[in-house]
C-alpha cells in the first residue's frame, strides 16, 4: 500500500447491467422490493444525507474529540462520513499512521477493526469533491489513492499542509475540541503499521505488534443544539 496520504489502490471492475426482462419489469412494477436494511456489510445501504451542519465526537484512548462538519464544504465526504459514524465503522479503529517528523503532519485512521468491513469497504469509492478550504492544522479530510479513490480513511492535519490542496484533498470538517488530544496520540509507530494487514487481519494485527497504539472507543454524532430563545 501507498502511504504518504494516500489509501490502498485496488481496480474496480466494470460490470454492465443486464437489460431486465419484459417479466421482471411487469413483476417490478407491481411489488416494489423492501429496502436493504442499513448494514456496515452493505456500503450500497448506508447512503443517507448529513445534515448541512453537523457534530461528530470520537471518544479515544487519549480522550474526546469533536469534529465539526459543514456538507456545503464537500458534500459526497461529508455524506459518507456521517454514515460511517452513525453507523458505528470507527468503533475499536486505529490511528495507524502518525507523522510527526520532520515536521508535524498528519493523524491518519478509517480502517475498520472488523476485516469483513475493510473487505466490504474496498471498493465502495465515492467521487471527489472539489476543494472549497484548505489543508490548515485540524481540518478533516479524506485520504486517497488517486482521483476519485476516497472510501474510508482520513486524517486530521497536525499543521498547516496547503500543498495538499492543489492535489485534490478536499476538506470536510475540523476539529473544533480535543485538538490537544489529536496532539497527544502515540506517535512511536510512525507509519510501520502495515495498511494492508490491518485490512485483511484487523485489530488481531495490530494488538500484537503494536500494543500501544491509540485507538477510538466510539465514534457518535452529536444532537443538532437547538437555537437559543430569542429574547
Amino acid at each position: 500500500m501507498k502511504s504518504l496520504v494516500t489509501i490502498f489502490v485496488v481496480c474496480s471492475a466494470l460490470v454492465a447491467q443486464t437489460p431486465a426482462s419484459k417479466s421482471a419489469t411487469s413483476k417490478a412494477a407491481t411489488s416494489k422490493a423492501p429496502a436493504a436494511r442499513p448494514s456496515l456489510l452493505n456500503p450500497a445501504s448506508l447512503r443517507a444525507k448529513a445534515p448541512d451542519v453537523f457534530k461528530a465526537q470520537f471518544t479515544t484512548t487519549k480522550g474526546d474529540i469533536i469534529v465539526e462538519v459543514h456538507r456545503d464544504w464537500a458534500p459526497l465526504g461529508a455524506d459518507r462520513f456521517y454514515n460511517l459514524v452513525k453507523n458505528g465503522f470507527f468503533t475499536n479503529a486505529a490511528f495507524f499512521r502518525v507523522v510527526v517528523s520532520p515536521r508535524p503532519f498528519v493523524v491518519q485512521f478509517g480502517l475498520s477493526a472488523n476485516p469483513e468491513v475493510n473487505k466490504a469497504w474496498e471498493n465502495a469509492k465515492i467521487k471527489d469533491d472539489p476543494v472549497m478550504g484548505s489543508n490548515t492544522r485540524g481540518m478533516l479530510v479524506f485520504a486517497t489513492a488517486g482521483p476519485n479513490t476516497r472510501t474510508t480513511q482520513l486524517f486530521i492535519n497536525l499543521s498547516d499542509n496547503k500543498f495538499l490542496d492543489s492535489m485534490g484533498f478536499a476538506p470536510f470538517g475540523a476539529v473544533t475540541e480535543g485538538m490537544d488530544v489529536v496532539d497527544k496520540i502515540y506517535p512511536g509507530y510512525g507509519e510501520r503499521p502495515d495498511q494492508q494487514r490491518i485490512t485483511e487481519e484487523g485489530d488481531a494485527y495490530l494488538v500484537k505488534n503494536f500494543p500501544m497504539i491509540d485507538k477510538i472507543k466510539l465514534g457518535k454524532i452529536l444532537p443538532t443544539e437547538a437555537p437559543a430563545d430569542k429574547k
